[in-house]
């Protein structure tokens, strides 16, 4: 995750220093925690939180915790990591959606920050993972523009939409959405607010009374995770006027520093729910501290992509793929090829890679050289082939090589190399019979070549 990059590399420097020492002075501890505070307060979080935290892991290294541990080192790290989730909320915190339908759901928060493109995702999360039957609506009169993008997002994502114009009053718009979702029976409506560019008392006047006519079971903040520590102020205002349930916290996969995350929780008492991971209207992941805490700390996500790969990955294909190896038949261009889209659904190379132990810089590697982009290009290259060609890539003589390079506008030399991973998993393929994920990841990590940022013979065994 992009967002706590810069605080993941800064945390696992000065942590790796102490994990391997058999025993913690208060000299040596003092030094790390001082580094541990410098690196939270470049990622952005606010001065009261990072005293806080400091303080809190100073009291727990200083007792008898470590001082009595078999490896006071590796306990410091827990240590580290227990109070990393303390401070974004000890578990994660689902929606609660039990009440007579419809459910409402309001969006608040500023312009920009995300909030139509949050309701779209959130109706397609709740459409897909809960099962709920969805209805939007737009309550933002000053921007026309707003209520369009709901609409065309509400075609995307398959939930109902509720038309509204500029000239009605919001009130009058989500009186007339409730009544409307109750005669559709629909689970859920969320409702989508005007934000302002900053926060005013007409705007607060405003989505007071919106908040009293729709009575939401959940009143959500959509904050962008890019303005850092003037994100927490923002929520701090609107906790004080609205009784918010929980954040949404966006662009979390832009050049944030991670700040907002662990600022929000401390500051608003309100936990994390979502976060926004990406443009996509499926870029929606439910907040867990603790596997994010393990993810700053360098420890991946192993959870979350055991769910992302039960969620995403075509299943008849990967048993069809696998009853075709143990069979002993060829694995060709085709197999390849679905392969490659299977790892693209699930955020690519790099998006794979950050959620394993130990794998973050690898993870930075493969996505400064544009792993994906190279993957893009061995997909383009084998589509310009016939399915013959695919099935059988030792009929492909000068003639047809140079029609595919045409067609796919690439280089022979890349179609050559294209064809050289191929037959070494392949060769893989054999050999594992079947054997499942991480194989099929270590045969992806032999198609980049050492000079394409990874290390001679690609990904290291895991």
């Amino acid at each position: 995750m992009a967002m706590f990059e810069s605080l993941s590399d800064r945390l696992s420097l000065s942590l790796k220093k102490i994990s391997g020492k058999a025993s913690l002075s208060e000299k040596n501890i003092q030094e790390t925690l001082r580094e541990v505070r410098m690196a939270l307060l470049e990622a952005d979080v606010a001065l009261p939180v990072v005293k806080g935290f400091v303080e809190q892991v100073k009291t727990r290294a200083l007792g008898t915790e470590v001082s009595s541990s078999l490896n006071p080192g590796q306990q410091f790290l827990k240590i580290v990591q227990a109070e990393l989730e303390a401070v974004m909320g000890d578990k994660n915190e689902s929606l609660d959606l039990a009440a007579q339908p419809p459910a409402v759901v309001l969006m608040a928060g500023l312009q920009g920050a995300g909030k139509t493109t949050s309701v779209a995702k959130l109706s397609r999360y709740l459409r897909e993972r809960e099962k709920k039957k969805v209805m939007v609506v737009s309550a933002d009169v000053y921007r026309p523009a707003a209520i369009e993008q709901l609409k065309t997002l509400a075609a995307e994502v398959q939930a109902e939409f509720f038309p509204s114009n500029p000239q009605q009053k919001p009130i009058q718009i989500v009186n007339d959405a409730i009544k409307a979702a109750k005669k559709q029976f629909v689970d859920v409506l969320i409702i989508d607010t005007a934000g302002r560019l900053h926060i005013d008392g007409e705007m607060m006047k405003e989505i007071k009374e919106v908040h009293g006519v729709a009575k939401p079971v959940e009143t959500l903040f959509v904050i962008d995770a890019m303005i850092g520590q003037d994100a927490v102020n923002t929520a701090q205002a609107f906790n004080e006027s609205l009784p918010l349930t929980g954040v949404i916290l966006t662009k979390v996969d832009g050049d944030a520093r991670g700040g907002a995350a662990l600022s929000v929780r401390q500051v608003t008492g309100k936990p994390i729910k979502f976060l926004g991971v990406g443009e996509k209207t499926d870029a929606l992941e439910p907040f867990h501290p603790e596997r994010i805490a393990s993810r700053i700390l360098g420890m991946g996500d192993v959870l979350s992509l055991i769910e992302e790969v039960e969620r995403k990955v075509d299943k008849k294909k990967a048993e069809k793929l696998a009853k075709k190896v143990v069979k002993g038949k060829r694995f060709d261009l085709e197999d390849l090829r679905d392969q490659l889209q299977q790892m693209k659904n699930m955020g690519g190379m790099a998006g794979m890679m950050e959620k394993l132990p130990g794998m973050g810089n690898m993870a930075q590697m493969a996505q400064q050289n544009n792993a994906n982009s190279q993957f893009d290009r061995m997909e383009c290259i084998i589509n310009s082939m016939t399915p013959k060609e695919r099935k059988n890539p030792d009929i492909l003589n000068g003639s047809r090589k140079r029609r595919i390079t045409m067609g796919s506008g690439t280089s022979i030399q890349d179609l050559n190399r294209l064809l050289k991973q191929h037959k070494q998993m392949g060769k893989m393929m054999k050999k594992m019979k079947g054997k499942g994920m991480q194989n099929m990841m270590r045969g992806m990590g032999g198609m980049m070549s050492p000079g394409e940022g990874l290390p001679p013979g690609g990904f290291p065994k895991f």
